[in-house]
């Protein structure tokens, strides 16, 4: 039996170990697509969009894993908790890698156009919302939830950072309705961002249930 429990042991480990390679490729995307957007560099950007697809089967490959592991193996409350959570954390972290194509396509749609406006509050909330990503996988590895409560408080000032950007953007869209395209742009950027740092906050959310088996709403 103990070598059985051995070896399920070891499989959940190697699930967690894709896990947190899914997680350093969507933030190396996330960092690289954001980095393209301020440098102009289009040929970046298009390459972030052909690589998600490495992304996306590795999310899939973790999913397949994960089901294998609770049909074969019908794990008891806390495995299936720990499985529940790699899948919902996979999830969430295949997201930020779509954020980041999505970054990538609106560099795309602005090009070598010059920036009408700013851009410093997008790259506060960039280096905020990095921050949070790089702390909350830390987190997640040690099992440590005080980390994780920290890092999802951070969600409030990127809350906050999101808002200004919008008002500002809206306030320019009414005097200049001629750069609506670009406004539009830098907007959905912003959103992009805003939603990446919202997943920290799920994946800190994720692993409270872990460690409590209850399920607590970080973002309020």
């Amino acid at each position: 039996m103990s070598s059985v429990r051995g070896r399920y042991d070891n499989e959940i480990n190697e699930v967690q170990q894709d896990l947190l390679v899914l997680c350093n490729r969507s933030i190396l995307s996330f960092e690289a697509s954001f980095t393209a957007f301020i440098e102009k560099d289009l040929i970046k950007a298009q390459e972030i969009i052909d690589k998600d697809v490495d992304i996306n089967r590795l999310e899939e490959a973790i999913n397949d894993r994960v089901i294998k592991l609770i049909t074969r193996q019908q794990p008891v409350a806390t495995d299936l908790r720990r499985l529940i959570v790699l899948l919902k954390a996979a999830n969430d972290m295949e997201r930020i890698g779509d954020y980041a194509v999505n970054i990538a396509k609106e560099t795309l749609h602005i090009g070598n156009s010059r920036f009408i406006t700013s851009v410093e509050l997008l790259e506060d909330m960039y280096f905020k919302t990095t921050l949070m990503l790089r702390q909350i996988v830390d987190s997640f590895v040690e099992e440590n939830i005080t980390k994780a409560k920290e890092v999802a408080e951070l969600d409030d000032q990127i809350d906050e950072m999101y808002g200004n950007m919008i008002q500002h953007l809206m306030k320019l869209s009414a005097v200049t309705p001629e750069n609506i395209s670009q406004i539009t742009y830098l907007s959905f950027i912003c959103r992009y961002i805003e939603r990446c740092a919202d997943h920290a906050t799920n994946i800190a959310e994720h692993l409270l249930y872990l460690k409590k088996g209850q399920h607590i709403d970080l973002n309020n």
